[in-house]
């Protein structure tokens, strides 16, 4: 059996653009099956996920609505793993599990809470519980359907939309009869969201104006946005939407490397006042126990089923590659979900 490969956090980092330098990769002594207490668990990592709130928990703040990493321990976050050892009678060898506190490691040793079993029979790879059926899809239906409450006819704006949050954001709208407008940062990118459905689609790195992309895309005004990354694109949607519109504020990615120098100041702010717009702000975990989860997986699920929903997953093999997968993600050089492979569900390490 390999030594455990650990990934901890050197230093908090409360602004500015982390590095690798800010990660350390080590190897430890491997947990086993003697080190349990009553209601543990030993658990294999298979998957990772990167995920852009975790910029967040880099820096240290203590006013967040999750806890920051600590320098010196492992980082943690949503994870997909197999059993291989319990003392927890709820869970057995073998069983696969998904949660939100799956430490950055080959092997760990935790307590059953917070941990899902992922059904023998869901007929899915097991990366799937962290796109398509996890948290990224159901932060784009709580933004999109329950919180906005779109109608047919209505055009929806959507930013990053090749993420693994937009890539179910336009999907969902187009099911539902909206035009859909995506923006993203490539031309390969733009091109799948085109063909994911969207009507328009523009590579907002490329061109001349945001405020005149989104203009030219949606003429009439925009009745939703989805917001994944704040900022001057934010800015320009509050000029181009409706008259009582609604925006989902689920992200600002392009300010969480942000210095006090190099903050974007938001300009068209009063056109919330004037063109009487809503603006949801939301923590997707706070609706787990709502009826909209339930909704969700019925909804995501059958589209699965049927083959009418597609996404786009972006894999890193290794762990020790991990800080560099999680920090590609500031800098948008993911195309899709970004997860980090750690190990295959039959093989041991």
């Amino acid at each position: 059996m390999s030594a455990n490969t650990i990934v901890t956090l050197n230093r908090t980092i409360p602004s500015g653009a982390p590095t690798l330098q800010d990660f350390k990769i080590a190897s430890g002594s491997t947990p086993s099956k003697s080190e349990l207490k009553t209601g543990e668990i030993l658990v294999r990592t298979l998957y990772l996920s990167c995920d852009p709130y975790m910029r967040g928990r880099l820096s240290g703040r203590t006013d967040s609505y999750v806890a920051s990493f600590e320098a010196g321990k492992p980082i943690d976050g949503l994870g997909v793993g197999i059993i291989e050892a319990s003392a927890n009678s709820d869970f057995k060898e073998g069983d696969m599990v998904t949660g939100a506190t799956f430490k950055w490691a080959s092997r760990f040793i935790t307590g059953a809470a917070g941990l899902t079993k992922i059904p023998s029979s869901s007929g899915v790879p097991p990366a799937y519980f962290l796109g398509v059926l996890g948290m990224p899809s159901f932060t784009a239906y709580v933004g999109t359907i329950t919180l906005c409450k779109p109608k047919a006819g209505e055009t929806i704006l959507v930013s990053a939309a090749s993420g693994a949050v937009g890539q179910i954001v336009v999907q969902l709208a187009k099911a539902r009869g909206l035009r859909v407008v995506g923006a993203a940062g490539s031309d390969d990118k733009v091109q799948y969201i085109k063909d994911l459905g969207a009507d328009a689609a523009f590579n907002y790195k490329t061109v001349k104006s945001l405020e005149s992309a989104i203009k030219e895309a949606a003429p009439k005004g925009i009745d939703i946005y989805f917001d994944n990354v704040g900022g001057e694109f934010l800015d320009a949607a509050l000029k181009n939407m409706k008259p009582n519109g609604r925006i989902a504020e689920c992200g600002m990615i392009s300010q969480y490397n942000a210095t006090a120098e190099s903050a974007y100041h938001i300009q068209n702010l009063a056109y919330v006042v004037m063109k009487k717009l809503t603006i949801y702000g939301f923590i997707v975990s706070d609706y787990y126990s709502t009826p909209a989860y339930s909704e969700f997986i019925n909804e995501v699920s059958g589209m699965l089923k049927e083959n009418k929903i597609k996404y786009k997953m972006d894999e890193v093999s290794g762990l020790e590659n991990g800080p560099q997968a999680l920090l590609d993600l500031f800098e948008g050089k993911n195309f899709g979900k970004r997860i980090v492979k750690v190990s295959e569900p039959g093989h041991r390490l």
